[in-house]
């Protein structure tokens, strides 16, 4: 019992798939959290000379005065609007290239997934013993490890950068101020390299490192694998019974070919099959109408009020309703019984059209024991 709910079988397509369908996927924060370092690193290199220039420009306006600005106290209201813009501006294109930038890793790392259910309120999630169980999961251990080592690693690198520069930004101050924003832009360049660099390398293992843990989440035992192909195939008692009723309400939908069988058998009164031959259209004779019980009286009236007749006959009756199929030629194995029976019809009919005598009642015609369903005799060499 142990081994069979021992999850060690990877997850199934089906599972992978509801899985997606409820929201998770193997998502790296590490890759998220270079994927916006990156853009913002990006941003600086390719936008700050032009925002820096643009902010020069904006000071030594905005640092202007004159007689006309000091008697007029609310056109520095004016400039404050003018400086607000361009800074909104730029947070905007700061804030959309980091989102982007963003989704796109989220979506490299474990695909596209659109899904409201993370979302949804799950009152099940308040749970304090299942907290307490994923606070102490392997996963979140793992976590936890990575990020002080990762905490630990960005503040030495910082430590370090900053002393080995700290000297050089406090000169700044003396700098010209062109200069001096110049300077600060690449020292804040330098200081994000570093800092890409470290991130990078976190997210070289960190990006397999989740995916492991996402793939270990979700493995299955045999006993959810079996349960699962259950679910998907369908219990064999329940396919049992809907093919029975498929197989009612065809038999039900075959009466109304009873007027074009040749004959009928029965068993006397549990089955019914009817039976048409057309040399010329058919290799062998077919069912076009069977049932049992009601369903086989019904049957026997409809053959009776259209003058199609109806032999007793109860064992081909029975291996015709189970190894027949409706409009289908009958098994090669019930020719022989068929043929003697199609053969008292025709006599029958004749001696009706007055063609000949009546013939003596009809022979039980030879059916294999295999083939009646009511046998429970083993055949000889049916277990060979």
């Amino acid at each position: 019992m142990e081994s069979s709910q021992e999850k060690s079988l990877p997850a199934s397509e089906r599972k992978l798939q509801k899985t997606r369908e409820d929201g998770q996927g193997a998502r790296s924060r590490d890759l998220s959290h270079l994927a916006i370092l990156g853009a913002g690193a990006a941003c600086l290199l390719v936008l700050a000379p032009q925002l820096m220039d643009h902010m020069q420009l904006a000071m030594s306006q905005q640092l202007a005065f004159d007689a006309a600005t000091v008697m007029a106290p609310g056109t520095m209201l004016k400039r404050l609007q003018d400086m607000v813009v361009v800074g909104l501006v730029a947070s905007a294109v700061f804030a959309i290239l980091t989102s982007a930038a963003a989704l796109i890793s989220a979506i490299g790392a474990g695909g596209w997934i659109l899904s409201l259910k993370p979302i949804t309120p799950q009152f099940n999630r308040l749970n304090p013993i299942s907290g307490l169980a994923n606070l102490f999961s392997k996963q979140q251990m793992a976590n936890v490890a990575k990020m002080v080592l990762m905490t630990a690693i960005l503040s030495y690198v910082a430590w370090k950068f900053m002393g080995n520069s700290i000297d050089t930004v406090a000169m700044l101050v003396l700098q010209p101020s062109p200069m001096a924003i110049r300077q600060l832009a690449d020292w804040l360049t330098s200081g994000m390299s570093l800092l890409l660099l470290v991130v990078f390398l976190a997210a070289l293992v960190d990006v397999p490192l989740q995916a492991y843990f996402f793939k270990s989440r979700l493995k299955m035992s045999h006993e959810e694998v079996k349960q699962e192909h259950k679910e998907s195939d369908g219990n064999p008692h329940t396919k049992g019974r809907i093919r029975q009723k498929q197989r009612e309400i065809a038999d039900r939908a075959s009466v109304g070919a009873v007027p074009k069988a040749d004959f009928v058998v029965m068993n006397p009164t549990h089955y019914a099959v009817a039976l048409k031959y057309d040399e010329k259209t058919m290799s062998a004779p077919q069912v076009i109408s069977r049932g049992t019980d009601l369903i086989a009286l019904k049957i026997r009236d409809v053959a009776k009020a259209h003058d199609v007749p109806v032999l007793q006959s109860p064992m081909l009756a029975r291996a015709l309703y189970a190894h027949a199929e409706l409009d289908q030629a009958i098994p090669a194995t019930l020719y022989t019984a068929v043929a003697q029976v199609l053969a008292y019809v025709y006599r029958l009919k004749a001696a009706l059209r007055g063609e000949g005598r009546m013939p003596d009642s009809l022979v039980e015609p030879f059916v294999p024991p295999e083939l009646d369903p009511l046998n429970r005799t083993p055949v000889q060499g049916a277990a060979v």
